[in-house]
């Protein structure tokens, strides 16, 4: 935490979070066009944002884009806000949130990329045939992830409660085991819906014994699939960290906290 409150202390370093936060995605060229800053300057200051796990890079082909990581700052909330504040404080930002959607019904706002990222004590063999193998999956998500993991196939996000209903349905775009898997995600799989499907990348980038896991949610169709992966992606990561480096997964479903 001592890296994340240093990097916060300088405004400058705030104000690129601001523009992240604005726009998810950007290229540093994209990040010194609208701060008018010098790229020397910028990527300094976005070095120490990513030293402190605030910015997370993505490589695309030949571009680096960079992207929010919510995980430092929501540790900070879990360390100093108490339980018995979180309800005023829901009530403050639903009402924050209601007045400012009244405020902007008239102007376009895009939903922005969703980026988390996650340290896992394992191999990258692992962490792909935890992500794949729909015991696996069953074991931490609650759902079995069920498909032949092929470009070009379906896969279906299974309930394990018997009922073998399918809560979220996809096809696979990409699949490089065992460091990179995209795949399209529809949560709606019964809606008549004139919209693309939103699009995970999983990126496992092993290093000695650890590996760092980067999950990228893009294509969001609405605010609410926002809210509700801002909650999802967390929860299901920590119960697979769990059970990679334990053996077994927390002793609650954190998706139920």
């Amino acid at each position: 935490m001592d890296a994340a409150f240093k990097a916060l202390a300088d405004p400058t370093r705030r104000l690129l979070l601001d523009r992240l936060r604005e726009r998810n995605g950007q290229t540093l060229g994209e990040l010194c066009e609208r701060l008018e800053m010098a790229r020397q300057s910028a990527t300094q200051h976005l070095n120490v944002l990513v030293d402190a796990g605030l910015v997370t890079v993505v490589r695309r082909g030949r571009q680096r884009l960079h992207y929010l990581n919510p995980a430092p700052i929501h540790e900070i909330e879990q360390r100093w806000i108490a339980e018995f504040d979180r309800p005023r404080l829901q009530a403050l930002s639903a009402i924050r949130s209601q007045a400012e959607e009244y405020a902007m019904t008239e102007t376009s706002v895009s939903v922005p990329t969703y980026v988390y990222v996650t340290y896992i004590r394992a191999s990258a063999e692992q962490v792909w045939r935890a992500l794949t193998d729909a015991d696996l999956t069953a074991r931490y998500w609650g759902h079995a992830n069920v498909s032949d993991w092929q470009p070009g196939s379906s896969w279906e996000h299974r309930r394990t409660d018997g009922s073998e209903a399918v809560d979220v349905v996809g096809r696979v775009v990409e699949a490089e085991p065992p460091t990179r898997l995209v795949i399209t995600f529809e949560d709606r799989p019964d809606a008549e819906l004139d919209r693309e499907p939103s699009m995970v990348t999983f990126l496992v980038e092993p290093h000695q014994d650890i590996v760092r896991l980067t999950v990228t949610h893009e294509n969001l169709p609405n605010e609410e699939m926002l809210n509700g992966i801002s909650q999802g992606w967390p929860a299901v990561l920590a119960n697979l960290k769990s059970l990679l480096e334990t053996g077994d997964v927390l002793p609650q479903a954190p998706w139920e906290m």
